[in-house]
């Protein structure tokens, strides 16, 4: 059904491409309702308006927190021109329709931004009363109105929308169909659906709430090339991208499983004793890592766990990248670098090929949940955190300070790869895993076979697993291997076989009491 705009109503805070959208309403008779500075900007290029106040009969008052919220304002958009008992009152207390509603936001996001930046100088205090008038209420309450009465007028809520509302207008001389004004009305409530997850995680950053709102970002393909992809989020607030091509949907998975892992470690450089921590990711699975006293250090143990799986992998750190680091790197081909900072000669180096991806991680994530989409519903679930709950010396002696440095390395390793997994670390560095096997003990046997692959003694070794041990066969297998100390989560019924091995072969042994299950 098409309808004729008679009337509109316009109160935007972005005046950004308005004016020929209100030319056009003029050319058309459109009779133009506005308020405060939309109102001036009108009047200002010699377009008659009606101020929304003569309407209301009442000023904008609280420093402009009250303009619109009135019956009359309300009552002219949500009035249903197809009920007799509607117009009736309309006509009773002077309420004119309005046909079109023209409203965007207050910019929230933007000014929570510049709020949270190094260039903002103002108190906490300042900050918040900033970010909270930034908080729309009668923007959001005039789009749902507008958008849920699409059957009689056309909102528009974005000034993306501008060019399209004239070319409209101009096109078909000031009327709309039925779905062209349902089509504005899902735009609308996707807006205002956004705008509320932003703010509801200003006041709550712990809550977990999914935000497919507003507008994603387009990726090359999914997966694989017959996959669409989309990402929605924000980039910018975790990572600088200095170089390189667009990331992709696989390179993103990769970076989240990189930036996960790197943030089990503290910056390094920054207090003295702290570890250089370097690792390879390759299909969310750690395949290199290690803990040396620089960065160059860590970046050739990591690389020496598994040269061939390093190939095309996600490189990530917790310091910053020099030019020896740099050039040692530039040997092998990468897909993406995350470092806390780069020296100036380090990214002249590493800009050599033009495809590189280079982050600079500006911040962890603050997400604290996690989501999957399955069936046709969504689990949801909180981040893994920590290493362990407790550390029960469960074995056949104590663990020396040497093997509890690697059996905490170790566990974390295996918190990141998937299930089932065992992680293999001597001196903090990764010789072997197994991950993503049906059985523990095929876990251990890949675990065994890569290390062997690349030649590492793995006397004096130790074995992290992510869950229980269900026989011993694993202990057994581990030993013969020449591993000495083991840590796991406990749980089985059959710990006690573990535990009863380890004590009869004089091998150490942690019960954590906290699982690392990875699906």
């Amino acid at each position: 059904m098409q309808k004729k705009i008679s009337s509109a109503l316009i109160s935007v805070f972005y005046k950004d491409g308005l004016e020929p959208v209100v030319k056009e309403l003029h050319r058309l008779g459109v009779t133009i309702y506005s308020t405060g500075g939309t109102q001036k900007f009108i009047e200002a290029i010699n377009i008659p308006c009606v101020p929304v106040e003569s309407l209301t009969t009442y000023p904008s008052i609280l420093g402009g927190r009250v303009k619109t919220l009135h019956p009359v304002v309300f009552g002219g958009i949500l009035g249903r021109r197809h009920v007799p008992q509607d117009i009736a009152e309309m006509k009773e207390y002077n309420i004119p329709e309005i046909d079109l509603v023209i409203v965007d936001l207050y910019p929230f996001e933007e000014t929570l931004a510049e709020a949270k930046s190094s260039s903002f100088t103002g108190s906490a205090a300042e900050a918040e009363k900033m970010i909270t008038e930034k908080i729309d209420i009668g923007g959001p309450s005039m789009i749902r109105a507008a958008a849920k009465n699409c059957k009689d007028l056309l909102v528009v809520a974005a000034k993306d929308d501008y060019a399209a509302l004239v070319n409209l207008l101009s096109d078909q001389n000031g009327e709309t169909t039925f779905e062209q004004r349902r089509a504005f009305a899902a735009k609308a409530f996707e807006i205002v659906m956004h705008y509320d997850i932003a703010i509801s995680n200003y006041f709550n950053p712990s809550a977990a709430v999914l935000n497919y709102g507003g507008k994603g970002q387009i990726l090359r393909y999914g997966e694989n090339p017959h996959q669409q992809g989309v990402f929605y989020g924000n980039l910018d607030a975790v990572f600088d991208k200095l170089h390189g091509k667009e990331l992709s949907y696989n390179n993103l998975v990769d970076v989240d499983a990189a930036v996960q892992l790197i943030g089990e470690f503290p910056s390094f450089g920054n207090e003295a004793g702290q570890e250089a921590v370097f690792a390879i990711i390759k299909h969310t699975n750690v395949c290199g890592i290690a803990a040396r006293g620089s960065i160059k250090e860590a970046w050739d143990a990591a690389l020496a766990g598994d040269p061939e799986s390093a190939f095309g992998g996600v490189l990530v750190c917790n310091g910053i990248v020099d030019k020896p680091t740099a050039e040692a790197i530039s040997e092998i081909f990468f897909e993406v670098l995350i470092a806390g900072a780069y020296s100036a000669d380090a990214l002249s180096v590493l800009q050599g090929k033009k495809n590189r991806i280079l982050l600079t991680l500006k911040e962890k994530p603050a997400a604290t949940h996690q989501s999957k989409t399955i069936l046709n519903g969504v689990l949801m679930q909180e981040n893994d955190k920590g290493n362990y709950t407790e550390w029960k010396e469960s074995g056949g002696r104590e663990t020396t300070a040497g093997e509890k440095a690697d059996l905490g390395f170790a566990n974390i390793v295996c918190k990141h790869l998937k299930s089932n997994a065992i992680a293999l670390v001597k001196n903090k560095q990764l010789l072997g895993k197994g991950c993503g096997q049906t059985s523990r003990i095929d876990a251990l046997r890949q675990a065994v076979e890569k290390a062997g692959q690349f030649k590492f003694n793995l006397n004096g070794a130790v074995l992290a697993s992510d869950a229980f041990f269900p026989f011993d066969d694993c202990v057994k297998l581990g030993h013969e291997a020449g591993i000495t100390a083991f840590i796991q989560p406990g749980g089985s019924i059959r710990d006690k076989d573990s535990i009863a091995y380890c004590v009869q072969n004089k091998l150490a042994m942690v019960i954590t009491g906290l699982r690392h299950f990875r699906h």
